[in-house]
């Protein structure tokens, strides 16, 4: 009997990709996949292997990664698994101490290595909308962040197997492409010699992509947004008007602490020519707060800044310390009962922005990716949202394909999110 294998992919779109690329390696051994959920819903379903890709990037992720191997580890006393497979970024930090404690695991492996040869992926996504991992790893060094420690230096994947990749995917129909990586504007810094540029990438990526009508930008670092990279996303009518920006904080002391080479000044600069450049175009940005010692005059600052310029999407997290990271020595550390409210009204300030934002859409008409069907109801996307982090459009008609473009008006508008029909 053909052995059956499932996974479970925690974290960020950078995981699933990996998870896809494992998946599709187990499916070479000879092994057939089920979907989890599909597993969980047939209580009389079993499988040979379950495999966990951990997260391990913030404290609530490690969180979760540590609960879903104890939910697989129930699973496995219930026979309902034989084999527990974990591996990922909390396996590559804490492997010693997860091995003594989950004695029943049968596997552990750190994050699989990057390739700068392209790999072929098992789809767990819709089939009409990837992702596309161009780099890994970072050499940015941010005094919070423990990536540098867990995935190495900047890997960059070598431009012809990125095309290659991409002229398959636009073969398989996909529509709508997310270009990831840690930092994708740093794509090419280690390949040396040569035009090994973001914008050059993206030019040559939407050469080859006759069919996919979306390419989106995810994880961009301000201090790397090149003017010809503003240049090439006004210009290619295929890549989304959708720029994700993370400036983590505004105010000066706090950024050099962060180690983010980038000042209150130039960021203002860099988002005035995004703007200026790109008209309608939709920032999307996150802070961090409760960053060590951290003043209420510098969050108040930041407060300021955020009403000011007014980012359509925002992310906001608390600060999450981090071993064997420089910000980690930094005193004094912030109590989370101030974390917690400085994130609160920086939530709350968003929720405003983005619903005064919305409004302006009612009246007018947006193309929307319709992605599923929910209580009747269509739900789908505009440019400016990505994929599973943003706001939806929830569509009023009753004939409508799922994986389609449609044009829609808009009638209605939530906090972050639209009616159209």
């Amino acid at each position: 009997m053909q052995k059956k294998f499932s996974i479970i992919s925690l974290g960020c779109f950078r995981n699933q990709y990996d998870s896809e690329v494992v998946c599709a390696q187990f499916i070479k051994d000879g092994y057939k996949f089920i979907p989890y959920e599909a597993f969980l819903k047939n209580d009389g379903n079993s499988c040979d292997t379950l495999i966990i890709n951990t997260c391990g990037f913030i404290d609530d992720a490690k969180k979760e990664s540590i609960e879903t191997i104890k939910e697989a580890l129930s699973l496995k006393k219930e026979k309902r698994i034989k084999n527990l497979f974990v591996f990922g970024c909390l396996v590559q930090r804490y492997r010693k101490q997860l091995e003594k404690f989950f004695i029943d695991v049968d596997r552990w492996e750190g994050v699989i290595e990057f390739s700068p040869y392209f790999n072929y992926r098992k789809k767990l996504w819709p089939s009409f909308i990837d992702f596309l991992k161009i780099s890994e790893g970072c050499i940015n060094n941010c005094s919070y962040c423990v990536i540098p420690k867990i995935k190495g230096p900047l890997k960059s994947k070598k431009q012809e197997e990125i095309l290659k990749e991409v002229k398959l995917l636009d073969k398989r129909n996909v529509k709508e492409l997310n270009i990831i990586g840690q930092d994708i504007t740093s794509w090419g810094k280690d390949l040396g010699g040569g035009d090994f540029s973001l914008a050059t990438l993206l030019k040559n990526i939407v050469g080859v992509a006759k069919n996919i009508d979306w390419i989106r930008l995810l994880y961009t670092h301000p201090r790397h947004f090149s003017d010809e990279l503003i240049n090439v996303v006004a210009g290619e009518e295929k890549i989304c008007k959708y720029i994700d920006l993370p400036i983590q904080h505004i105010n000066d002391r706090i950024l050099k602490l962060m180690n983010r080479n980038i000042t209150k000044s130039e960021i203002i600069a860099l988002i005035e020519k995004i703007r200026k450049k790109i008209p309608n175009v939709v920032l999307r940005t996150t802070v961090i707060v409760g960053f060590p010692t951290e003043t209420e005059k510098e969050f108040e600052e930041l407060c300021k800044f955020l009403q000011e310029i007014k980012f359509e999407r925002l992310g906001c997290f608390m600060y999450s310390r981090q071993d064997n990271t420089a910000a980690y020595f930094l005193k004094p550390q912030i109590h989370y009962k101030i974390k917690k409210a400085r994130f609160d009204r920086v939530m709350s300030l968003q929720k405003q922005i983005a619903s005064q934002f919305n409004q302006k859409f009612i009246g007018s008409t947006l193309k929307v990716f319709v992605e599923e069907k929910e209580d009747g109801i269509f739900i789908g996307r505009s440019q400016f949202d990505a994929p599973d982090i943003d706001g939806i459009v929830f569509l009023k008609n009753n004939k409508l394909k799922i994986g389609k473009f449609y044009n829609a008006k808009i009638i209605d508008a939530y906090e972050y999110d639209l009616v159209g029909i």
